[in-house]
């Protein structure tokens, strides 16, 4: 590998781990080696230039099932618009959910709008340091709360996503097939710089970027890699392409909705349904219309 590591630095460093474990020796070189790939090559990307505890909040939503690069363009513009906890709980649902057009899974548009409203009635538009009032927070899951804790606040605490596991699993589980989450979380504890968390996991995540256009991807080998199932024809699609409809023109008749998305009407019915259910739309007489609209 290029870019400040070769594969026999890691060849030798995986070597030593399967000799004598995660000794301290282990470890410094481990991180050694990770610091010096990302030397004049780590990823500028906006979210990395704040402190600001909300921006790297949404940033990590944004994140959580899009790639990078479709975030970095939406990023800026959603920020633009809701530069805080106050502006974005003061907007509509509907404002949000044209706002995040593009990103996809509209359910964490509306679960970042519920946060920042708890986030102003509860710490006075003050975004929680804490892991467990993080938890809190709609739309927050274990490694999201804990990844706002480590970029937001530089707080020590391990972190897994795809491109760690892809790291963990290329030098520490050479010849395995379904690793799980469980096995890595040890080693990501023991190698955790716990004097500059921020630093260490970002570049962690792009020695992992790295790694994939490299080597392909190890991360394939981890028991938590799910193909993602085709977007065209799917449910997702349909939702979002009714939730698109309604942004556009307001409201609309299920016929007319049916039309526009070119689907069977019962599939349009149950979807529709689907969305009111979760508080996305509602029945206003022979119109469907976003909720809050």
């Amino acid at each position: 590998m290029g870019d400040g590591t070769t594969t026999n630095d890691s060849g030798q460093l995986a070597a030593a781990f399967e000799r004598d474990g995660m000794t301290e020796g282990v470890v410094c070189r481990f991180r050694q080696m990770i610091y010096d790939s990302g030397t004049g090559h780590l990823r500028s990307l906006p979210w990395r230039e704040t402190r600001d505890p909300y921006r790297i909040l949404v940033s990590e939503v944004m994140l959580q099932q899009t790639q990078v690069e479709r975030v970095r363009e939406k990023y800026g513009q959603f920020v633009g618009l809701f530069p805080d906890p106050a502006s974005l709980a003061a907007a509509s649902l509907p404002e949000v959910l044209a706002a995040w057009q593009g990103l996809g899974y509209n359910r964490r548009a509306k679960a970042l709008h519920a946060a920042a409203r708890l986030i102003m009635e509860r710490w006075q538009g003050r975004v929680p340091g804490d892991q467990l009032a993080l938890r809190s927070l709609p739309g927050l899951g274990p490694y999201t709360a804990a990844a706002v804790a480590v970029f937001a606040f530089n707080e020590p605490l391990p972190l897994i996503e795809t491109n760690i596991r892809a790291v963990f699993i290329h030098l520490f589980f050479r010849d395995r097939e379904g690793v799980t989450d469980r096995e890595i979380l040890p080693l990501v504890e023991a190698t955790l710089d716990r004097t500059e968390p921020r630093r260490w996991f970002n570049a962690l995540m792009d020695y992992g970027v790295m790694l994939k256009r490299a080597a392909g991807n190890p991360a394939r080998r981890s028991a938590h890699h799910v193909r993602q199932s085709p977007f065209h024809g799917s449910n997702r699609q349909l939702r979002g392409r009714l939730l698109k409809c309604l942004l556009e023109g307001g409201s609309a008749s299920e016929g007319e909705l049916t039309a526009r998305v070119e689907r069977p009407q019962p599939e349009v019915r149950k979807a529709l349904e689907q969305l009111a259910g979760e508080g996305f739309v509602r029945e206003d007489g022979p119109c469907w219309r976003l909720a809050g609209s």
